[in-house]
C-alpha cells in the first residue's frame, strides 16, 4: 500500500479503521474497498492496521493524520467498527472530520481488562502475539478523557441491538443528537452493512460535489 502521506491529492479520501483485534482484511473493510473501486473509483481507500495497544495505536494514527492534513488537499471522511468507532471519534474530534461508526465502542477501557495478560491473537489468523497490561488500561483511560462531552466532529450511528458485544444504548446516549441509524436484531459484526456503501459515501463527502 502507497504511503499516501506523500502523495498530495485532491480526491477524497475515506480512512477504514477497523476493530480490535481485527484487521484491514476484515469483511466489512474489504466489501466497502471492493464497493468503492466499483461505484466510486475517484475515492482514495486506505485501511491502515490498528495495533490493539492504545499508546501505539494513538500515536500511529494521530501522527497519520496530521501527516495528511498537511498534504492531502482533497476532503477526508472516516468509517470506523468496534474499537475502530473510537478510534475515529478520537481522530474527528482532534480536526472536525465527518465519521461513520458501525457499532462502536464507547468506553473500551472497561472491558480491556478482562484481556490482561493473556496471549491475544488477531481474528484475522496473523501471525503475531499481543498481551495487554494494566498501563494499556490506563492510557485507554486517558484518551477517552481527552473526548468532551459536546462533541465537534459530525457523525453517523449505524448499530445494532442484537450486538452480542457492546450494548448498543451507549452508543446512543453517547451520540445523542448526531444521525443515528438502530436497528432491530443483527449482531457486532453489523448484518447487512453493504445497504448503507452508499449512503455512507453521501454523508462523509456530499459538501464536496462527490
Amino acid at each position: 500500500m502507497p504511503d499516501i502521506t506523500q502523495l498530495p491529492d485532491q480526491r477524497p479520501l475515506l480512512i477504514y479503521l477497523h476493530g480490535f483485534l481485527s484487521s484491514p482484511q476484515s469483511f466489512k473493510c474489504q466489501l466497502l474497498k471492493d464497493w468503492l473501486r466499483d461505484n466510486h473509483p475517484e475515492i482514495i481507500f486506505y485501511a491502515p492496521l490498528v495495533s490493539p495497544y492504545p499508546g501505539e495505536a494513538s500515536a500511529a494514527l494521530g501522527g497519520m493524520l496530521e501527516a495528511l492534513l498537511s498534504t492531502h488537499q482533497g476532503p477526508i471522511g472516516l468509517v470506523g467498527s468496534s474499537m475502530g468507532g473510537f478510534w475515529c471519534t478520537w481522530l474527528a474530534e482532534q480536526h472536525k472530520l465527518p465519521a461513520v461508526l458501525v457499532n462502536p465502542a464507547v468506553r473500551p477501557a472497561r472491558f480491556m481488562p478482562k484481556y490482561i495478560g493473556q496471549d491475544l491473537l488477531p481474528y484475522s489468523g496473523e501471525p503475531q502475539t499481543y498481551r495487554l497490561q494494566a498501563a494499556d488500561v490506563d492510557t485507554m483511560q486517558r484518551l477517552e478523557q481527552t473526548i468532551p462531552e459536546d462533541l465537534q466532529g459530525r457523525y453517523w450511528l449505524l448499530a445494532q441491538r442484537g450486538d452480542e458485544t457492546l450494548d448498543c444504548r451507549e452508543a446512543e446516549a453517547f451520540y445523542m443528537g448526531q444521525r443515528q441509524t438502530v436497528e432491530e436484531g443483527g449482531d457486532h459484526s453489523f448484518q447487512g452493512f453493504a445497504r448503507y456503501s452508499a449512503a455512507l459515501v453521501d454523508f462523509l463527502f456530499t459538501n464536496n460535489n462527490i
